[in-house]
Parts: C-alpha cells; sequence; structure tokens
C-alpha cells in the first residue's frame, strides 16, 4: 500500500498545548497508511534546549518552513489609516484590515502553498489551528484542487466569510470537543462538515509521584500546592489565580501557587504576586519541556482560561487523581464534571476562584474524592488510542471522495 501524502500547515508562533496533541498524534499515526510532511511558518523553540524541528525529527517527520516577512509599511499605515477613518463603523474597519491583510500577507503566501501543494503531489491539506488562522490554506487547496481537513483546537472565532470559505472548501472539520463543534455550527459551517475527535491521553504511561518537584522548590509536606501550566499570556486567566490566592486564608493550612510556563506577560505578573503581598508564596517555574512531573506536585490543578479547545493540562491533572478547579467555559466545562471531578467558575471572577480554592484548601478528602472521579472520566472517555483512530478515520475519509 502506498501512504497517501499529507501536507500538515500550521501557522502558530509558540509551543503549547495543541502544539502537544499534534506531537501525541503524529507519534501514533499509521505510517503504512500515511506520509505527513509538516509545513510551518516559524521553527519555534521547545524551552531552551530544543525546538520543532529536532522534536519532528525525533520521530521521523520532515519540517518544511514558509518563513514570513516582516509587515512593510505601506499595510502598517494603510491598517492605521482604515481604522481612523472608519473608526464609527466596526464591520467597515474590520473589512478594511483584512483586505490590507490579503494584499501584503495572504496573497503572497497562497502562492507558495499552490507551489509547495503541487510540487510535493499531495493527497490532503491538514490544518492544525482554527480556520480564522489558516484562510491562505483554504485558498491555496482550492486553488490546486486538494481537499482540505482542519483541526479546529479551540473555540474559534469566525466572521461570516471565513465561515463561507470553509463551507466551500473543507471536507471534514474536527473539533476537539462538543463546545468546538457547537461554536463552528453558532459560526454557520455546515453540520455535515464538522465533527467532535476528543483530545486523548495515554492512561498506560509512567506516572511521576510529584516529589522531586516538590524538593526541588522546598516545598513542605504540609503546604497545598495549587498549580497552573500554560502560557504566560492574558487569556490564560493567570491575574485571577494570583487575585483569588491573596484572598485565601492561609493561617490554618499554608498553601503555595507553582506556574509552569513562561510568556509575555511574566513580569507583569511577578510585578501584581509583589503587589498582593503573595510573591513568597509564588513559583514562576519558566517553560518546562516536561511538565507532567510538575502536575504531579500539584494537590489542585487551576485553568482560569478566557478560552479554551479541550484542555490537556486538565486531561493530564485527571489522570493523576488530581481535581481542578476551571473557568466555566468551552472545553473546560466537558471535561470538569461540577462538585463531581472538580469544581467550576465564572471566568474573571477571583472571588468565586478564591471561595473554591478555599474549600479544597481546607478539604484533603474532598480533594482525594474528586480527583479519583477525574481519573475515572478520563480513562473511560478520553484515551489517546481513540483519538488517534478517529483522526486517521477522517484522514481517510476525506481523500476517498
Amino acid at each position: 500500500m502506498t501512504p497517501k501524502r499529507i501536507l500538515l500547515l500550521d501557522t502558530g508562533k509558540e509551543w503549547g498545548g495543541g502544539t502537544n496533541s499534534m506531537f501525541e498524534l503524529l507519534k501514533r499515526i499509521d505510517r503504512q497508511r500515511f506520509h505527513v510532511t509538516c509545513l510551518f511558518y516559524h521553527d519555534y523553540p521547545k524551552g531552551k534546549d530544543s525546538s520543532l524541528g529536532r522534536e519532528l525529527a525525533k520521530i521521523g517527520i520532515e519540517l518544511k518552513l514558509l518563513p514570513q516577512r516582516r509587515q512593510p509599511l505601506w499595510a502598517k499605515l494603510a491598517k492605521e489609516l482604515g481604522r481612523g477613518l472608519l473608526a464609527w463603523h466596526r464591520p467597515a474597519r474590520e473589512r478594511w484590515v483584512a483586505r490590507v491583510e490579503q494584499a501584503w500577507r495572504i496573497r503572497p503566501n497562497v502562492n507558495r502553498l499552490v507551489h509547495e501543494l503541487r510540487q510535493g503531489g499531495y493527497d490532503l491539506l491538514y490544518m492544525n489551528n482554527q480556520p480564522r488562522s489558516n484562510i491562505e490554506g483554504y485558498l491555496a487547496a482550492e486553488t490546486a484542487g486538494i481537499p482540505v481537513v482542519q483541526h479546529c483546537r479551540i473555540e474559534p472565532v469566525m466572521d461570516a466569510s471565513t465561515s463561507r470559505l470553509v463551507n466551500r472548501v473543507a471536507r471534514k472539520v474536527i473539533g476537539v470537543s462538543n463546545g468546538v463543534v457547537d461554536a463552528l455550527l453558532k459560526a454557520g459551517v455546515e453540520p455535515a462538515k464538522c465533527l467532535p475527535v476528543f483530545n486523548g491521553i495515554d492512561p498506560d504511561q509512567p506516572l511521576p509521584d510529584g516529589q522531586t518537584v516538590r524538593s526541588r522548590y522546598g516545598i513542605g509536606e504540609q503546604e497545598v500546592v495549587f498549580g497552573a501550566v500554560g502560557s504566560l499570556i492574558e487569556r490564560k486567566g493567570i491575574r485571577y489565580v494570583l487575585e483569588a490566592a491573596s484572598k485565601l486564608n492561609a493561617a490554618a493550612t499554608p498553601f503555595r501557587i507553582l506556574l509552569v510556563g513562561d510568556g509575555p506577560q511574566r513580569a507583569e505578573l511577578q510585578a501584581l504576586a509583589e503587589q498582593l503581598g503573595i510573591a513568597e508564596r509564588v513559583i514562576f517555574t519558566g517553560f518546562q519541556s516536561a511538565p507532567l512531573p510538575f502536575v504531579a506536585a500539584m494537590d489542585v490543578c487551576l485553568l482560569a482560561s478566557q478560552s479554551e479547545g479541550l484542555p490537556r493540562v486538565l486531561l493530564e491533572a485527571m489522570l493523576l487523581a488530581k481535581p481542578a478547579i476551571a473557568s466555566n467555559v468551552v472545553g473546560s466545562r466537558e471535561l470538569v464534571d461540577d462538585q463531581q471531578s472538580g469544581l467550576l467558575v465564572p471566568y474573571a471572577d477571583s472571588q468565586a476562584l478564591s471561595l473554591a480554592m478555599q474549600q479544597l484548601l481546607s478539604e484533603p478528602q474532598r480533594r482525594r474524592q474528586l480527583g479519583e472521579q477525574g481519573r475515572a472520566i478520563v480513562t473511560r472517555q478520553y484515551t489517546i488510542r481513540a483519538y488517534v483512530d478517529g483522526v486517521e478515520r477522517v484522514l481517510a475519509a476525506a481523500m476517498e471522495r
């Protein structure tokens, strides 16, 4: 059997949970049936010691790069001029900016992608992002006559023109959760094109105990560790974690805040921790290429995001029988059964988050009960094998027509 040739396009700039889920697929995809080549805009780093290209080479996947030029001055000035003149009418303003983007960035990328698709003899373009980030991929595949599968890994933000493009070109759009699929449908994507394939995790992998991490950071046995994993960016809501922590009553039970990740908001968050008087309780670990031991060191996993798809960190926490407190948003609310496997709180409500943290801070038995229930859910419903099989079925079906 000659494997089908798939070009995987990703326009992202940094390593995140979606990257990890993509790697879990690539490590296990049936190479007798699918030959995958990755095409990225950036060979972004994985911590200080590795990069996307090095990690792909370890699993025998070729990486091609499509370097991006800097935005020319004329495009920047044209967008600013349009924003000023059309400040009174948001739709017109957005259409103007989109036209400028088409002229300097999207159309040149379309031409380069069409060349790559034709020269490479690909059978399918598989895109690992949300539709709005892959406009050039849709246009290129349409020109080259190549079928498209979109893997939407976050709650999408779409306008009407993007929905029409998806409906015209995509064979299938995979949503990583039912919530993502619902968002696609609400945006106008045809129901026949949408289906969920849940992210998964390997339930049989060796699990760390977290003691090494606790020792490294001098965390005492009696201290309760609330932790979060993810980029230090506004969307992740870490400021609300710090604000909530500052309201906790630690007189009876000491606690620490373990923040695993890095990003442009780090200095701001460190300053906020100082301002709130909790800096001595907060540990910034920086980016960790293997976050699982850090999750194992936590007593409670926090995810205070504004939006998600189906967050991998919650799958990892649940596998480790760690209870989660998450914002009540797409993806997180599917994994966290409120009051059964964790607690849900409104996004950006630091008072509600603090009350939930206080509850689990003082109730170790409750933490154990929630954690065990979470582990039962994830091992039953979110296995890596179901995830890989589901994506393979979609890819194969898209190339049969």
